[in-house]
C-alpha cells in the first residue's frame, strides 16, 4: 500500500522522522493470535461513512464467538447495527468498515480495517489492516450485565445539558474517521476525567497524546475534517454518537477541535453497570 500523504504531514509536523512508518506497514492478513482474540471478544467499536459522507462511530456487542474469523482476509460478524443507529442498514452495499476490538479489562486492542457488506443478520468484513495497538490509555472496567434492548432516546444538532456533562466527564471515547483511497478507521482515546473540554453546545476539544506515531487517526483528518465520536455511559449502558468536523491545532501538544452537526442518543447498545474504571498510569493530568 501507498504511504498515507495525511500521515506523512503530520508525522513530519509532530517530528517523528520513522522511515515508511504507518498505515502502509500494516498488513491485510488475519494471524492466528489475532483471530483467537477476536473470537474472545463481546464488543468491537464501528466506523463508517453514511450515504451523506457524514462519520459515524457505534458499537457492536454479542457472545464470545460473534466475530468468527473464516480465513486470513475475511471474518464475519454475527451482529448488525441496531435500528436507531446511524450505521442502521448501510451495509446493503459493500462500503468502508474500520473496527476496533478493544478488551478493557485487559487493556487489549487491535484495529481491523477492510470493506464490509450485509448478508442475512451478519456483516461479512474483508481486511485490508490488521494491526495490534498498545495499551496505553485504557480504563479497565468490566460489565456487570449483558446489553439491553436497543432504543433511541434522542438525536439533534445540539447538545444538552445532561449530554455535555456527560462528554466533560468522560474518560473514554471512540473517534471514526476516513480518507478517500485509504478507507475507514476507528481508535480509541482514553484520558482522566475532564481530558475532553465541552466548549459549547455544538463544539469540543481533546489533545491528542503520544502514541505509536503513526497518526492514522490525525493522518484522516489532514485529507478529510469529517470525524465520528462516540461516548459510552458505562453505567447506564448508553451510547452518545456525534457526527462532525474536526481540525487539529498544533502548538506544544496538538488539539483535536470538533464542531458537531448532529449526534444520536441511543440506550442498549452497550452492557450497563461495569465496574470502577482502574485509570491508566500513564494518563497526563487534566
Amino acid at each position: 500500500m501507498a504511504r498515507h500523504p495525511g500521515e506523512v504531514a503530520v508525522q513530519r509536523r509532530a517530528g517523528v522522522r520513522l522511515e515508511e512508518h504507518g498505515s502502509s506497514r500494516t498488513r491485510p492478513e488475519l494471524p492466528a493470535v489475532a483471530a483467537a482474540f477476536l473470537r474472545d471478544q463481546r464488543m468491537i467499536v464501528a466506523g463508517a461513512a453514511d450515504d451523506l459522507g457524514r462519520l459515524w462511530a457505534s458499537v457492536l456487542t454479542g457472545p464470545a464467538g460473534f466475530a468468527d474469523v473464516v480465513d486470513d482476509r475475511t471474518m464475519v460478524l454475527h451482529a448488525l447495527p441496531a435500528e436507531g443507529d446511524p450505521l442502521h442498514g448501510l451495509f446493503a452495499a459493500e462500503r468502508d468498515l474500520g473496527l476496533l476490538a478493544i478488551e478493557p479489562h485487559t487493556r487489549r486492542r487491535m484495529r481491523v480495517n477492510g470493506t464490509a457488506v450485509q448478508a442475512g443478520q451478519s456483516l461479512v468484513v474483508w481486511t485490508e489492516q490488521v494491526y495490534s495497538n498498545c495499551p496505553k490509555y485504557i480504563q479497565t472496567r468490566e460489565p456487570a450485565t449483558a446489553p439491553g434492548s436497543p432504543a433511541l432516546l434522542g438525536g439533534g444538532t445540539s447538545l444538552a445539558e445532561r449530554q455535555q456533562g456527560w462528554i466533560a466527564a468522560a474518560d473514554t471515547f471512540f473517534i471514526a474517521t476516513r480518507a478517500a483511497g485509504f478507507g475507514a478507521d476507528v481508535s480509541h482515546r482514553g484520558g482522566n476525567p475532564g481530558f475532553v473540554r465541552v466548549t459549547g453546545p455544538r463544539s469540543l476539544e481533546f489533545p491528542d497524546y503520544p502514541g505509536n506515531g503513526m497518526f492514522m487517526t490525525l493522518g484522516n483528518l489532514e485529507l478529510d475534517p469529517a470525524a465520528g465520536l462516540l461516548f459510552p455511559d458505562w453505567e447506564r449502558g448508553e451510547t452518545l454518537q456525534l457526527t462532525g468536523r474536526a481540525r487539529v491545532e498544533w502548538g506544544e501538544r496538538p488539539v483535536v477541535r470538533f464542531e458537531l452537526d448532529a449526534y444520536a442518543h441511543l440506550a442498549g447498545l452497550l452492557p450497563a453497570g461495569w465496574s470502577a474504571p482502574g485509570y491508566h498510569r500513564f494518563n497526563p493530568p487534566v
